[in-house]
């Protein structure tokens, strides 16, 4: 089974290499679900951890995944940038005003990655049952080589119906791998399944409180952020490794 750990900074990395996660994803703003890190991120991390394959999220804004020219563009353009410092995989998605994989995004998008592994992230949980397990033969023609899905639910534990019809759908042209509110303990399902790929972003909330907050503007402010935490981490990479 494989591991992979969604982290936004140095330190997260530090803790996947540390306890063997065979790959990152790297992004920023974890709290809006994911976005496309910097290059001098991208670059702090790679030369920290050389060895560590980075995936790195493509996903230049928060909200839907329909994307007009400009952003389409500027997302080939963080793909070069990417390919350049040192990413071994990038995670993409786009989808129609329709709610259908957009063909032609995902296509140019995978151009622009010049043999990057690619991941198609969980857009396509936006697709009901049936269009998402007839979504996996369709990416894996466009060149995709794993696609990351909750299965459609909340928590990827409660879509295992529709992560197992992906996974026989596939028929060992891509893998599926489950993300998205995962819970360790749901790492044996999974396996069992044939879904040997498993991402979570093992986070904590940080929140340095600042004492008594004297303006409105300090008020309406969120202090807090995520963390990588070290005992997930270390927890999930000893489930994964007693699967084998």
């Amino acid at each position: 089974m494989q591991l992979e750990i969604a982290v936004q900074d140095v330190p997260g990395a530090r803790l996947a290499a540390q306890y063997g996660a065979d790959r990152i994803e790297l992004c920023c703003a974890l709290q809006m679900g994911g976005l496309t890190p910097s290059a001098g991120l991208l670059n702090s991390v790679h030369q920290a951890h050389p060895e560590l394959p980075i995936h790195v999220l493509i996903r230049p804004r928060p909200g839907d995944y329909v994307y007009d020219a400009d952003t389409v563009e500027l997302m080939k353009a963080e793909i070069a940038a990417c390919r350049d410092g040192g990413a071994t995989g990038v995670v993409i998605g786009a989808l129609t005003a329709a709610g259908a994989i957009d063909t032609d995004v995902t296509q140019a998008l995978i151009t622009a990655a010049h043999g990057l592994h690619i991941t198609f992230h969980r857009a396509i949980d936006h697709l009901d049952d049936a269009s998402a397990i007839a979504a996996v033969a369709l990416l894996a023609d466009l060149g995709v080589n794993r696609i990351l899905s909750s299965g459609g639910a909340s928590r990827a534990g409660d879509g295992i119906q529709r992560l197992a019809a992906m996974h026989d759908a596939a028929q060992g042209r891509l893998s599926i791998m489950a993300g998205g509110g995962v819970d360790i303990t749901d790492f044996p399902t999974f396996f069992a399944l044939g879904i040997t790929n498993v991402h979570l972003s093992a986070k904590r909330v940080i929140d340095h409180s600042q004492g008594e907050q004297h303006t409105s503007a300090a008020l309406a402010e969120d202090a807090s952020y995520y963390a990588t935490d070290e005992n997930l981490v270390s927890l999930a990479a000893s489930t994964v490794g007693a699967l084998g």
